[in-house]
């Protein structure tokens, strides 16, 4: 009987097996996940310090041949807070390692989507990518790489420091990719668009391996504020993070324990849980057995007197700024959006952004225009699977005097510290009750304003079409009536057609 072999992977080396699981599934999708990794971390980085992100985005050709899958040279350039030197190698040449793994909202969920990006380019090409990067101090720090896939490590080729006369900040992002453009460009420009249209805030250009602009300028310099890490809510832990936290605290009792490291626990709710879990206030958490640790995870799920999550760790765009950037992106004629109050699913607050644009540059489809986002990211993949595309499909819009085939686009944003994405490739929300009835409960806001909007425009056509008809017929029945009447001068027909037009207002 043959004996089976075991052995051990590195993070990069699975990943570089099982690319497909981070988007990078074919090479239409590969540069457009490529693209899209590399300017959320832009992004990111820009708001980090609540500067309006300028972000520069470069795709030249570098095979000279013809065929659909060519190599090119992507470069990203940004504004944002630079990284400092020590962790340059690592952050490019390392799977896994990041600055993502903080409990606030982020665009980045693995800390893997720049790491892949370089890594696929790797794979595909054998080149190294150089990284520049400056904090804005007196020195550019200089870096070509490579990742040890089989130690998931990075290999320094060369390191450089510039003198950096003008105070520049910000990172810059070169390597080589092998792609096919021509099939992910359309993709790829309505991924510029949507980000222009959930950050207005930003300024993105790109270029395309024709040499092609594509300019999105900002529309405002308002931002909204900047996440703040928070702690784990009791109703999100689990025994794993339990007794992580327990490895780590330096608290001497449980009172405190619950207090320090869990978020919204004040002093009277941890002695009303402790008391419900039969537990001494003054326990130490490390002399806690496996046995109490399980016990205690459950009654955090069982025990109704915990304040939900607040929202300081989260960071909508606001009512204002989603409205600017549909206005922005698609002109329409008549606008309303909708922010609901935080919620909560799993002890992971979150947030609903709902917008309904209706005519102007909408064309007229079959079905509404769905644009969804997250953390303002856009979702551009497997709208079918999302949980809003459901909840819009399942509305009855008839009663609110609305058809699929208007020109209505309706725009959802969810921001969260843990987005329910469905898949690692981050493409849909998956269908959990808690966000399916704040996007039910948002449509609902916004269909009743488009409803009401719907009526008064039907009712001002209504009017337009009665004062054209008194518009036409009043000057022959004046005129029969001088007739008959045996009168010389007609009566005042502005008159009566202002009194009807003035009429039909009032209604």
């Amino acid at each position: 009987m043959a004996q089976s072999s075991f052995q051990e992977i590195s993070a990069s080396d699975f990943f570089y097996r099982n690319r497909d699981i981070a988007g990078f599934t074919n090479p239409s999708r590969a540069i457009f996940a490529a693209i899209r990794e590399l300017v959320e971390n832009s992004l990111d980085a820009a708001e980090s310090l609540k500067i309006p992100p300028d972000i520069y985005i470069r795709l030249s050709t570098q095979s000279k041949d013809k065929k659909d899958e060519q190599v090119f040279k992507l470069r990203v350039e940004d504004n944002g807070c630079g990284i400092q030197p020590r962790f340059i190698p690592s952050a490019f040449g390392q799977v896994l390692y990041g600055s993502k793994y903080k409990l606030k909202q982020m665009r980045g969920t693995f800390g893997l989507g720049g790491k892949m990006a370089v890594l696929y380019g790797q794979i595909m090409t054998h080149k190294p990518a150089t990284i520049m990067s400056s904090t804005g101090q007196a020195k550019i720090y200089a870096f070509k790489l490579m990742i040890d896939i089989q130690r998931n490590r990075p290999i320094i080729m060369d390191r450089r420091v510039l003198v950096n006369k003008e105070k520049w900040r910000g990172t810059i992002v070169e390597f080589y990719i092998e792609g096919d453009y021509l099939r992910a460009m359309p993709k790829i420009l309505e991924y510029f668009k949507q980000t222009a249209m959930v950050n207005p805030y930003s300024n993105l250009t790109f270029v395309d391996p024709k040499g092609r602009l594509y300019k999105f300028s900002r529309v405002t310099t308002e931002m909204p504020d900047p996440p703040k890490e928070t702690l784990p809510h009791p109703y999100g832990v689990d025994v794993e993070l339990f007794q992580r936290l327990i490895y780590v605290t330096k608290e001497k009792n449980l009172l405190e324990f619950l207090k320090n490291h869990f978020h919204r626990i004040g002093n009277i709710t941890a002695q009303k849980f402790l008391e419900f879990s039969k537990l001494s206030p003054t326990k130490k958490p490390k002399k806690l057995s496996h046995e109490e640790i399980v016990t205690i995870v459950q009654n955090m799920k069982k025990f109704k007197e915990f304040r939900p999550p607040d929202a300081s760790c989260l960071s909508p765009l606001g009512q204002d700024l989603l409205e600017a950037g549909i206005m922005k992106e698609l002109n329409p004629e008549y606008i309303v959006v909708n922010q609901r109050k935080p919620s909560t699913y799993a002890g992971h607050p979150f947030i609903i952004e709902m917008g309904m644009a209706y005519g102007g540059e909408i064309p007229r489809k079959n079905s509404f225009q769905i644009y969804r986002f997250a953390n303002k990211i856009p979702l551009l993949y497997d709208e079918a699977s999302d949980v809003s595309y459901k909840v819009i499909n399942s509305i009855n819009w008839r009663r609110y005097k609305v058809s699929p085939d208007l020109p209505i686009a309706i725009v959802v944003h969810i921001c969260s510290t843990k987005v329910p994405y469905k898949t690692v490739g981050k493409e849909f929300i998956s269908d959990r009750p808690e966000v399916r009835r704040e996007v039910a409960n948002s449509l609902r806001e916004i269909s009743r304003k488009i409803h009401h909007f719907m009526s008064k425009r039907e009712h001002v056509n209504r009017e337009r079409k009665r004062i054209s008809v008194f518009a036409k017929y009043l000057p022959r029945i004046a005129e029969f009536s001088t007739n008959l009447a045996e009168k010389e001068k007609q009566p005042d027909i502005k008159k009566l057609i202002a009194s009807v037009r003035k009429y039909g207002e009032e209604e």
